[in-house]
């Protein structure tokens, strides 16, 4: 259930294709769940922008593979390869999950596997992709999207956000969480894409809520307010949460919110602690009020969370 391909043709991108390949190529130190047995699909050589790429399986190899991945598509205005759409399309009906990355939508789309679906891609090409396939229910405001078998991916960087969720998926945060930490990227990001439309993405020490982010990462058992973030970072709440919609696309509650729920799902994945003290260590107060947060944001309560994904089942109510 593992095995996850990479399907290449002439036209691809290598961006996406070597981000792809980072993430499910090896595992972390550390990591000693069984990682991905990753497969080069294609044909018998392909030019991948400048490079040149060899891959070891034909793409007759996608319908006996668990996970299919799609890199970018370079020309959007030039339609795929047949033997590329008709093997991502044998893929699925072979019960594979598929997942494009940027641009590799369009290829998802001319197989059909985007019909009647939600879907994203590169802000640039969403307009297009909407009129090309009026099937496709185009959002163009997300990172990704994931509709269960089905996955894909925003411009570039959401690519990374795209594999890591997948990583999540299968593995859990924390597993996640550390292959963010090899690739220096962070394990999630909040907000869609429009935060990037129209300014440039700030680079990580520059921007003004630069030294905010880790210290209130610091005291997420806190009853941190925004009158509080504010103060830290010298401005006016207002001010605050000018810079947090403009940087993380999102508000600085809810950013405090995810924060906590992330932190709430490594200390279930990754210690016996009960739900009370978790509530404590991650600022949601009491149990009651965690298991209403985590189960909205999750999709399951917290002991079904670490049912699924921890090693250290809970010994404490």
């Amino acid at each position: 259930m593992n095995t996850v391909a990479l399907a290449v043709t002439d036209g691809m991108l290598h961006f996406e294709l070597s981000i792809a390949h980072e993430v499910f190529g090896s595992a972390p130190d550390g990591v000693t769940v069984p990682w991905y047995d990753l497969a080069l699909c294609g044909p018998e050589a392909v030019r991948v922008g400048r490079f040149r790429v060899e891959p070891e399986y034909g793409l007759d190899r996608l319908a006996r593979c668990s996970t299919v991945i799609v890199p970018g598509w370079a020309d959007v205005d030039e339609a795929p390869p047949a033997d590329l759409v008709d093997a991502v399309r044998a893929a699925h009906e072979a019960g594979a999950r598929v997942a494009s990355l940027c641009t590799g939508a369009f290829v998802l789309a001319a197989a059909g596997l985007l019909d009647g679906r939600r879907a994203t891609t590169h802000w640039a090409h969403t307009r297009a992709l909407a009129a090309r396939f009026p099937r496709v229910a185009v959002d163009a405001d997300v990172l990704y999207v994931d509709d269960g078998r089905v996955l894909t991916s925003a411009g570039k960087a959401a690519a990374m956000d795209l594999c890591l969720h997948l990583v999540r998926r299968d593995h859990g945060s924390a597993v996640a969480n550390a292959v963010a930490r090899r690739l220096v990227v962070p394990p999630h990001r909040d907000g869609g894409q429009a935060q990037f439309v129209t300014t440039p993405v700030p680079a990580p020490d520059h921007h003004p809520l630069a030294a905010l982010f880790p210290w209130a990462l610091e005291r997420l058992d806190q009853p941190l307010t925004v009158e509080d973030l504010a103060r830290q970072a010298g401005m006016s709440s207002r001010h605050l949460g000018r810079h947090f919609r403009a940087v993380t696309g999102t508000t600085p509650l809810q950013w405090l919110l995810t924060q906590r729920i992330r932190r709430a799902q490594e200390l279930l994945e990754t210690t016996d602690a009960g739900v009370d003290a978790i509530a404590a260590a991650t600022g949601m107060g009491t149990a009651t009020t965690l298991r209403r947060h985590f189960n909205r944001t999750v999709g399951v309560p917290p002991d079904t969370y670490r049912r699924t994904f921890s090693a250290h089942p809970a010994t404490r109510p």
